[in-house]
């Protein structure tokens, strides 16, 4: 029996301004906030709430039938508390439903997998606290930013407990092979993969209003006959797209949330059911492990990182700005953590790309690729000036690692320390319980225990015991004293 395993993305871009080079050292504030509110708002009115609206009503329509996925960046995240909380108020009162299920991945929707281990880890971890603060749910699979995965990525995200990562099913690593089966990591086997189905998801999230395209108009039966028409053996259909696209992308005028809407009962016609990306990496077998020693994407034909990395201005300011990661994970200052997290944001070495592309890329404030790199150079090299006022260049490297392998030590003594706290609270619990439910089943004998006590008033006993053997002392003593007289 096939499964839809339905999963939308939700990451919001900050807007940086303008930034001189005579700004550097004098103005440590570098985003536009007039556009980082115009545009969370903008999204949040047109595809956000009647999208979340839309999906809201699907699970209602169609109780535990129907279930959908969501990974949210903590950027975006920290976007919507300020400027759109009634999102986040929507997709929490989705979880009330049990049928929605939050995806881990990088806070920053940043490229840290790419280069340093510990500096994705935290950032990881940072953005499933956000989601078990807001949902209550901790994540067990995880979806690195656009896709990004490689067998490295895929080994470290296993060291890091999950059961299964999302990615692109790229034509030239799956080959033969369909995306509609469950793959595992080449490195770590028990790492499930689940694979984007790329014509499906685009068919919605890029050509569903498109007249020119050969599927144009797309109707919800029909996209259902296609699922239906892959092979019997077929397991999952993953359908992975931006929550933007249904209305930004996509308008809402190409009526994209009524296809949407009718694609739950067209799917229990044809004995199609949708399921979570746990729940498939939990009940479903791999059929063998896919070799990925290349990084890959969902960004671009390549689907690789060359939209991020292709050319030498991108690298210069990708390697400037993570030659400082540990320096700010030592630092632990507020401020530089907050800049740290919007400066990793991919889009801002997406803006600086000179690769074409058959997808628009908005720049936004920026004419050119050069424009791009150089404001982004002048902000970084302000924040690195300010990283390196709290830990200066001259600190070695022997003793900046000292400083981190002490700093790896206390977490992991605090890790294990938590983990034992947990553990000796788990059983002093079990033993309180234990004994309330003894104290329960025996309230008769308890109160029977009380009379017990009176004949513990053995004194007179005690006494008449006493004074036979006081007065056998003084009767021996007599006849001796009456035998020394004579």
């Amino acid at each position: 029996m096939k499964t839809i395993c339905l999963y939308f993305e939700i990451h919001q871009i900050i807007h940086l301004k303008r930034y001189r080079f005579f700004d550097i050292g004098t103005d440590h504030y570098y985003y536009d906030d007039y556009e980082n509110e115009r545009s969370i708002s903008d999204i949040a009115e047109r595809s956000y709430m009647p999208a979340l609206n839309t999906l809201h009503e699907m699970i209602k329509e169609n109780g535990k039938y129907f279930k959908v996925a969501f990974s949210l960046s903590g950027v975006g995240i920290e976007q919507l508390e300020m400027h759109a909380p009634q999102v986040l108020e929507k997709l929490q009162e989705m979880n009330e439903t049990g049928c929605v299920e939050f995806l881990a991945e990088p806070y920053s929707h940043g490229l840290s997998s790419l280069i340093n281990a510990e500096c994705f880890a935290a950032d990881v971890k940072k953005q499933m606290a956000k989601m078990k603060e807001y949902f209550g749910q901790t994540p067990k699979v995880l979806r690195n930013s656009s896709l990004i995965y490689s067998d490295d990525i895929g080994l470290q995200a296993a060291e890091m407990g999950f059961k299964g990562m999302l990615t692109e099913g790229a034509k030239h690593v799956l080959g033969w092979k369909s995306p509609h089966y469950v793959y595992n990591c080449a490195l770590a086997p028990n790492l499930k993969l689940l694979l984007r189905d790329v014509k499906l998801s685009d068919d919605i999230s890029l050509r569903f209003n498109n007249p020119e395209w050969e599927g144009y108009p797309l109707f919800a039966d029909n996209y259902v006959n296609e699922i239906s028409s892959h092979p019997e053996e077929s397991q999952i259909i993953n359908i992975f797209m931006e929550l933007s696209a249904l209305g930004i992308a996509q308008p809402l005028s190409s009526n994209i949330l009524d296809f949407l809407r009718a694609i739950p009962a067209c799917a229990k016609e044809k004995g199609i059911t949708f399921s979570t990306p746990t729940e498939i990496c939990m009940k479903t077998k791999s059929v063998g492990a896919l070799d990925v020693p290349d990084t890959l994407s969902w960004v671009d034909e390549e689907r690789d990182v060359s939209c991020w990395l292709g050319n030498p201005m991108q690298r210069e300011a990708f390697h400037k700005l993570y030659g400082v990661a540990d320096r700010v994970r030592i630092a632990n200052d507020s401020k530089i953590n907050l800049d740290w997290d919007y400066l990793q944001a991919s889009n801002n070495f997406r803006f600086m790309t000179t690769k074409p592309s058959n997808v628009g890329l908005d720049r936004g404030i920026y004419s050119s690729p050069f424009d791009a790199f150089t404001n982004y150079m002048n902000i970084l090299g302000d924040f690195l000036n300010r990283v390196n006022s709290l830990y200066p260049e001259d600190i070695d490297n022997d003793q900046l690692e000292s400083l981190l392998t002490t700093i790896r030590n206390q977490g992991e003594e605090i890790e294990m320390q938590e983990k034992e706290i947990s553990r000796l609270q788990a059983k002093l619990e079990k033993v309180e319980g234990k004994n309330a439910e003894e104290e329960a089943e025996k309230p008769a004998p308890a109160k029977k225990a009380a009379p017990k006590k009176a004949p513990a008033k053995k004194a007179p006993a005690k006494k008449a015991e006493e004074k036979p053997a006081a007065k056998k002392a003084p009767a021996k003593k007599a006849p001796a004293k009456k035998a020394e007289k004579k």
